[in-house]
């Protein structure tokens, strides 16, 4: 029994009758509910579906690639693409089945699908391998140079991909089984699927053997498989590689034949980062993109092999003693290298750096990095012009009396955003690509914009050139070489990065040159006219080590004369 008054219990009443009446109103109106459909199925199932559709949809670069190396060509052609399909979906289901729990499957499966999605658009629109190496480049990888390949473009492909079947694997409902009668039959499944895989490879064994002995790359472009199992042995090789300090190399190295109170010498060693050979101007490019050089006269190296297609790779490489003619990665990342046997000698080093660091090669040596500095001409926020490294040079030198080693890492030509390297009075070449999509850029505005970074890198080194020149305290030199190439939309490659084997000489071949200042010349005794003769001769990044060491007069047994690009043209000092 209400306790209100008549006339508020009336009130009440009636505001009960006007929300009662609102409210069927509002059901009258409201659109009827979105049920999605609900999808009962068992792990081995919804196993069994992602692997179609990843071999369906997430594998035409990989397709695409065998057909352009011929071997699906015809009537057997088609077998072995049908065996390849079926042989590829099988693999990635007993892959799957080792990962899929009840409770693993969905949030593994949804990630794998993400994940899928952004490699099938770095694949298909840059030529992008997942192998070892590359996953070393994307964990290593800083923030700025992935928001720079992070684009509007990846969109379709990750909602196509990643997003929309990641809805349907969210309606999955799971079946329950007991965990006796789960393995009985996952184990059965995964039989099941070797013996239709091995099957599917005897159906074409000739064709399907062919291919993937005389393309060993391709496997590198199956995907989830390649980055899943590229992480897998990324991650074994971490848990195999000792811990510690790095192995010594020239403990017991010296500095020999440098009288007493003689100048101090300062080497500056300039890595530059993915300059290619082919538009250096010194190397008789059509364009001259190295005017200020031209006029310096630097000795030109104009045949030189990286020792690798990525930084990941060529940077410890370049500056260890075993290079890629013994290449052994777990030994160059394990090994010290010749910044540390020059700190054995007495000869003090400096790391100045513009970029994503040194990759190991000054580990517990002098390392700064200028990449985020505040300089308002030079810098954005966001990264740093390499003029920067004109001023880290200043602040490595200060202070230092005897004789001294500094490296200067840049950002050079480092894409896909070449424009950003070069500031706006520097775009000589136009029209330049002005973004990082570049699918959006013709192909002349792509190499405008790379050679416009070059001609800034000339700059750069002109500057530094002249100050050393303008020191009047030491005998000064600089040895200017990158670190790895670049595809600018050749064949359909862009970036860097292909397994070696198959890398283009754009990604391969780089561009190196020396300077000497006369006080240099003069106290080491370097004919430069003989070393300028020989410049034409192949040589590689394996030459850097005992070139440094027989500038600075090193003496270890780990130096190699033959491999010393000054040794030749070494004759009598001068006193």
């Amino acid at each position: 029994m209400s306790t209100l008054p008549p006339l508020r219990a009336a009130k009440r009443h009636r505001g009960a009758v006007r929300a009662d009446s609102s409210m069927g109103s509002m059901r009258a109106w409201r659109l009827p509910a979105l049920r999605l459909p609900v999808f009962r199925l068992s792990s081995e199932q919804l196993a069994l579906l992602a692997s179609l559709f990843f071999a369906a949809a997430c594998n035409t670069t990989f397709f695409s690639a065998a057909i352009g190396s011929g071997s699906l060509h015809g009537a057997s052609g088609w077998m072995v693409g049908v065996s390849l399909f079926v042989a590829i979906a099988a693999l990635h289901f007993i892959l799957l089945s080792v990962l899929f729990t009840r409770w693993t499957a969905k949030p593994v499966l949804v990630a794998l699908l993400l994940v899928t999605a952004l490699a099938v658009h770095f694949m298909r629109d840059y030529t992008v391998y997942f192998d070892t190496d590359m996953i070393h480049n994307i964990l290593h990888t800083d923030r700025d140079e992935s928001a720079e390949l992070v684009t509007a473009s990846l969109l379709p492909t990750l909602l196509l991909l990643g997003v929309l079947p990641s809805l349907f694997v969210w309606r999955v409902r799971l079946r329950r089984r007991s965990w006796l009668r789960s393995l009985s039959i996952r184990l059965a499944c995964i039989a099941l699927a070797v013996f239709v895989a091995a099957g599917a490879t005897l159906v074409s064994f000739q064709g399907v053997s062919s291919l993937m002995r005389n393309h060993r790359e391709l496997r590198h472009l199956i995907t989830p498989g390649n980055f899943i199992v590229s992480l897998a042995r990324v991650a074994v090789e971490g848990t195999a590689r000792p811990k510690g300090p790095k192995k010594p190399v020239g403990l017991h190295a010296a500095v020999v034949g440098r009288p007493p109170g003689a100048r101090p010498r300062l080497l500056v060693v300039v890595v530059g980062e993915t300059v290619r050979a082919q538009n250096w101007g010194l190397n008789g490019y059509a364009r001259q993109t190295t005017p200020a050089l031209a006029r310096i006269d630097p000795v030109n190296f104009s045949d030189v092999a990286s020792c690798g297609s990525n930084t990941e790779v060529s940077l410890p490489c370049m500056f260890s003693p075993y290079g890629r003619r013994d290449y052994d990665k777990a030994l160059i990342e394990g090994s010290e290298s010749v910044l540390h046997v020059l700190e054995h000698a007495g000869i003090p080093t400096r790391w100045v750096d513009n970029q994503s660091g040194c990759k190991g090669v000054c580990d517990d040596l002098s390392h700064t990095s200028w990449a985020h500095a505040s300089d308002p001409v030079l810098c954005d926020g966001k990264r740093c012009l390499d003029g920067i490294l004109a001023q880290g040079l200043d602040a490595a030198t200060e202070g230092l009396q005897g004789d001294a080693v500094v490296v200067l890492h840049e950002l050079g030509n480092h894409g896909p955003a070449y424009y950003a390297r070069y500031p706006d009075d520097a775009r000589v070449y136009t029209p330049d690509c002005r973004s990082e999509e570049l699918a959006h850029c013709s192909r002349e505005q792509i190499v405008n914009s790379y050679d416009n970074a070059i001609r800034y890198t000339d700059s750069v080194l002109a500057n530094l050139i002249a100050r050393l020149q303008a020191d009047t305290t030491r005998d000064t030199a600089l040895i200017y070489v990158s670190d790895h190439g670049e595809s600018l939309g050749e064949d359909g490659v862009y970036l860097h990065g292909l397994p070696y084997s198959i890398a283009p000489r754009t990604q391969v071949r780089v561009p190196m040159v020396m300077w000497l200042s006369p006080g240099m010349q003069a106290s080491r005794g370097v004919d430069v006219d003989c070393l300028r003769a020989g410049s034409s001769r192949p040589v590689s990044h394996d030459n850097l080590f005992s070139t440094i060491l027989g500038l600075m007069q090193v003496q270890t047994p780990e130096y190699r004369a033959g491999m010393d690009l000054f040794h030749p043209c070494v004759g009598t000092p001068a006193a």
